[in-house]
Order: C-alpha cells, then sequence, then structure tokens
C-alpha cells in the first residue's frame, strides 16, 4: 500500500493522501467542517439583539380560515363515518351471507328499511317545527314593528300638537317690532298682582295700586 500511495504521486493536494481510506492517520472527525456552528457557539454580533417576532394575522382572515378548516373537518368527518358505515354493513352482508343466515339478513333488511322510514319521518317532523319556529318569529317580528310603527305615530302626534301650540304661543310673544305697544298697552292696562287668597282660591286682600 505505501508503494502504491508513492506510485501515485501527492496529488492535487500536498501533504495530503489521495486515498483517505489508503491512509493511516485519515479519520472522518478530522474532516475540517467551514462555516458550521455548534449549538453552544453564541450568537453573531450583527444578530445579538434580535428578537424572534411571529408574523402578523389579521384576525378577520384568520376567523375565515378557522371557520373553513371547522367545515372541512365536519365534511371529512361525515365522509368518514359515511365509508365506515358501508364498509361495515358489506362486512355484515357477507358475513350474514357466508353463515347462510338468510333470515337474518331479511330481518336486518327490513330494520334498515324501518330505520329509513323513522328517520324520514323525524326529519319531516323537524322540518315542520322549524317551519312554525320561523313563521312564529316572522309574526313576533311583524308584531314588534307595527307597535313601534305606532308609537312612532303616536310620538309624531303629540310632537305636531307641541309645535301647534308653540306656533299659537308665538303669536303673544314679545318681538322687536311690537315691543313699542306692548309697553304701551302694559302702562294702558296695570295689574296688580300684590293680594292675598284664602284656601278655596279666593282673594281676600288686595293692596291699591299707587
Amino acid at each position: 500500500l505505501p508503494a502504491l500511495a508513492a506510485a501515485l504521486g501527492p496529488g492535487p493536494f500536498p501533504g495530503l493522501c489521495p486515498f483517505p481510506g489508503l491512509c493511516p492517520g485519515w479519520s472522518p472527525r478530522a474532516v475540517p467542517a467551514r462555516g458550521r456552528k455548534t449549538r453552544h457557539d453564541p450568537p453573531a454580533k450583527s444578530k445579538a439583539g434580535r428578537v424572534k417576532l411571529p408574523p402578523p394575522v389579521d384576525p378577520e382572515e384568520l376567523l375565515v380560515v378557522q371557520e373553513r378548516y371547522r367545515q372541512h373537518r365536519l365534511v371529512l368527518s361525515a365522509l368518514r363515518a359515511e365509508f365506515r358505515a358501508e364498509v361495515l354493513q358489506k362486512k355484515r352482508e357477507e358475513r350474514l351471507a357466508a353463515e347462510g343466515s338468510v333470515e337474518e339478513l331479511e330481518e336486518h333488511r327490513r330494520l334498515m328499511a324501518w330505520n329509513d322510514e323513522e328517520n324520514a319521518r323525524q326529519r319531516a317532523r323537524r322540518e315542520e317545527r322549524l317551519r312554525k319556529e320561523e313563521e312564529e318569529q316572522k309574526r313576533r317580528k311583524l308584531e314588534i314593528a307595527q307597535k313601534r310603527s305606532r308609537k312612532m305615530e303616536v310620538f309624531l302626534e303629540e310632537k305636531e300638537k307641541e309645535v301647534l301650540q308653540l306656533q299659537e304661543e308665538a303669536k303673544n310673544f314679545i318681538t322687536p317690532e311690537n315691543l313699542e305697544a306692548r309697553i304701551e298697552e302694559c302702562l294702558d292696562n296695570p295689574r296688580n298682582y300684590n293680594f292675598a287668597i284664602d284656601k278655596d282660591g279666593r282673594i281676600v286682600k288686595r293692596t291699591v295700586l299707587s
């Protein structure tokens, strides 16, 4: 072996054996690994203060994705259950047919038909109940809307009466145009509010205007 290595020459890298398996000092652990770090090496200076943050998630998009995944899982579980039931039904029929129990197979088919009829009847009852509940809900909504409309009509009537009353009272308001006339009217017709009344509201004493 040493003669063969000497005959082949030093190779492209002097000092290294061209055939590592023929060199007695060669070992796989002696091969240098450039650019690799062990888990015990410290982080690079450029990444010493880096804080890894998760990517931002849109809440609305997350809700949509979760709802689609939920529907997907429901569909898959329903399909698996349907396929599993079909496989079990076929196995049961094959086992019953192999055992020669024709009566049991017919009984099973009869029971399955009755089960299908019962499921259809229950489904019809459920649909009828849901239909009645929907009609009742629509009726309640209609009654609530009618009550609200009646309340709104009464409210508008009251406000209209208030507006008419204010318009009627506004005729006696003092404005810059009739201020002089109202002053003269008050001076021509003085009123004495300095009087006393009894428990029945009758005037018992009044002072004379000076």
